[in-house]
């Protein structure tokens, strides 16, 4: 991406990365298990089928069918084993069950110790995106103050502009923030 060299086109920049770091947090906590059950805790798993790996989303259709189930409508009969396998082998502690073309996963309740475990990596994603937004922030500022030495603004400019950059930032923390308290709420009541 090319430097902006104007205030406008900076702006867009900052606000976009800074908006792409609070889009990241989101799938992350989506990934995390809290008991519920939803389908993008799925997602992330890949099979092995036809030779070569791929999204689970490409082999079956991932569905809801109540709070503490997940299934898989597997589309080719002989990718059900590898399916089940995959989901078994992903990481995420859970024992899939076949029934024909079907994979059920049953979500198993959390545990104490395992709700503060959660809670413990929730805040180490947020704590991550807070310092992807700061990285962008110290990024507009330096590129301000190149826009400032070219002589694309004033100085009273950058400075108002710092603060309009410094507004964005605390916009997306506090973003940042209540994601991070809606998902500890989620991992507790479960």
């Amino acid at each position: 991406m090319s430097t902006p060299t104007n205030w406008n086109d900076l702006k867009k920049d900052v606000t976009h990365r800074m908006d792409s770091a609070v889009d990241v947090l989101k799938k992350e906590f989506a990934g995390l298990r809290t008991g519920r059950a939803a389908a993008s805790l799925l997602e992330p798993v890949v099979v092995e089928a036809y030779g070569q790996t791929m999204p689970i989303t490409q082999c079956g259709t991932i569905g809801v069918p109540e709070p503490r189930m997940l299934t898989v409508q597997v589309w080719d009969k002989g990718l059900v084993k590898a399916v089940e396998k995959s989901i078994r082998d992903a990481g995420l502690g859970l024992n899939p069950q076949t029934d024909g073309q079907v994979v059920r996963v049953p979500i198993p309740a959390l545990n104490e110790e395992r709700r503060k475990e959660l809670q413990k990596v929730a805040g180490k994603y947020a704590e991550q995106a807070r310092i992807a937004v700061r990285n962008v922030r110290r990024d507009g500022l330096d590129i301000l103050k190149k826009m400032e030495k070219a002589g694309h603004v004033s100085e009273d400019e950058t400075k108002k502009h710092e603060k309009d950059i410094q507004s964005i930032t605390d916009d997306t923390i506090k973003k940042i923030d209540e994601a991070l308290s809606h998902k500890e709420k989620e991992i507790i009541q479960v």
